[in-house]
């Protein structure tokens, strides 16, 4: 699986309150929710993420409430993949179980920033930066987890196991 898109960059510490404030917890529908995603950092990124983008952070991504809203509705909003230096482990496999690869790579905020594109080899585990000429190296996920994804997530792939 590959990926391509362009950066929106957070720091360290992004947690899901501030992915989907908590206000928002009664919203049931993704698209809606969608439309509130990131207003803790920037109230205007719902406007602004588009389809394919990529979120690249800092350390701890995720931290905080054991809530799948914070995954779907950055899925919804267009958000392709989320690559960060560390991401908090229920935050993680909530993003893999709505379809939406979490990679964690340790130096990612030093090779790329906002604007700028990155593409994503989530078999190989490379990220590479065309515009600096950059590549880093990450942990490849598991082939169990690449097959969730390539389902679009843990409820079609366990529908197609049946």
């Amino acid at each position: 699986m590959k990926i391509r898109g362009r950066v929106w960059k957070f720091g360290d510490g992004v947690n899901t309150d501030l992915i989907l404030p908590g206000r928002y917890l009664d919203l049931t529908d993704p698209e809606e929710m969608a439309r509130h995603v990131m207003e803790g950092l920037d109230q205007d990124f719902p406007m602004k993420v588009e389809s394919g983008d990529i979120i690249v952070a800092g350390r701890g991504f995720g931290s905080g409430s054991s809530r799948e809203h914070a995954a779907l509705a950055l899925k919804h909003a267009g958000v392709s993949a989320i690559i960060a230096e560390s991401i908090a482990r229920i935050f993680f496999r909530n993003a893999i179980n709505v379809g939406l690869p979490a990679l964690e790579c340790p130096g990612i905020t030093d090779i790329v920033e906002e604007g700028e594109t990155l593409e994503i080899d989530l078999e190989e585990g490379v990220a590479y930066n065309p515009e600096r000429g950059l590549r880093i190296k990450f942990k490849p996920l598991p082939e169990f987890l690449l097959n969730i994804l390539r389902a679009g997530g843990l409820v079609p792939y366990t529908r197609g196991r049946s």
